[in-house]
């Protein structure tokens, strides 16, 4: 286990409504510089909004989010230093692996021909040097979620956020892109933050888990520690009693247990 010494993100009293439904309460917790944090909750519990006031396309109706000690709680999407990656991919289907990825640097500065250069060092981070000039319909599942991460380190954020990114992939697919992001991880040095509402997909690949019920943290520690001292009945039941069942169900792919190693 890695020791983090410095915060990247602040979250302080988060609390967003829709109508009379309070969709996150007072929510508070730090994201350690080049920590991976996954917040996993069943749907509706708040996960993918707290993302979205995350990443600027919501504002929370009260609570402050720092980041390196500024308040960037007002600031537009692309202001934040921060990518993020959909669960459906959202690559364009008329451009190729290289032009989508291209893309994410028109508005940046850069030459053609530099961003073809840095589009294309990205791609062959990501091992899709060879599929560079294909569309999307003719790549798998996981091929193109490689290409929307490249799309998104290639604008070098230091904090990527994932919004469920493989929950359209199958076992093998799955596997292999956790070893992916946490390579990437170690060789970016980005700080992730990863929604999930898998078990198994959390406690595989975490630094520290953040638990949500219902818009509230139920706790927030490493995947060790909440093997060892599950807070509370919700905690044993939503996830080790779920990710016990998982690793059942998985076994002929992987081995896991409460040291959330594969």
């Amino acid at each position: 286990m890695e020791i983090f010494m410095k915060n990247k993100l602040e979250i302080r009293e988060i609390t967003k409504r829709f109508g009379d439904s309070e969709v996150l309460e007072n929510v508070s917790f730090d994201v350690a510089d080049g920590e991976f944090l996954s917040v996993l909750g069943p749907s509706g519990c708040g996960k993918t909004t707290l993302l979205r006031i995350l990443i600027g396309l919501l504002k929370p109706d009260s609570g402050r989010i720092f980041k390196d000690d500024t308040d960037i709680t007002d600031y537009k999407c692309d202001s934040r230093g921060m990518g993020i990656v959909f669960q459906n991919y959202a690559l364009f289907e008329n451009m190729t692996a290289l032009q989508n990825v291209e893309y994410a640097l028109k508005f940046h500065g850069k030459s053609k021909s530099e961003a073809r250069e840095t589009a294309m060092n990205m791609l062959s981070a990501v091992d899709l040097a060879e599929h560079s000039g294909k569309k999307p319909k003719y790549l798998s599942g996981g091929q193109q979620q490689r290409v929307a991460i490249a799309r998104t380190l290639v604008l070098n954020p230091d904090i990527v956020l994932f919004d469920e990114p493989m929950s359209a992939l199958d076992i093998a697919a799955r596997l292999a892109m956790r070893k992916e992001l946490k390579n990437l991880q170690k060789r970016f040095g980005t700080t992730m933050i990863y929604v999930t509402h898998d078990q198994e997909e959390a406690f595989s690949m975490s630094d520290r888990i953040m638990i949500l019920d219902k818009g509230n943290i139920s706790q927030i520690d490493t995947p060790e520690n909440i093997c060892r001292y599950p807070a509370d009945n919700y905690v044993k039941t939503f996830v080790l009693d779920n990710l016990q069942a998982k690793i059942d169900s998985l076994s002929r792919f992987t081995s896991i247990g409460c040291n959330g190693k594969v």
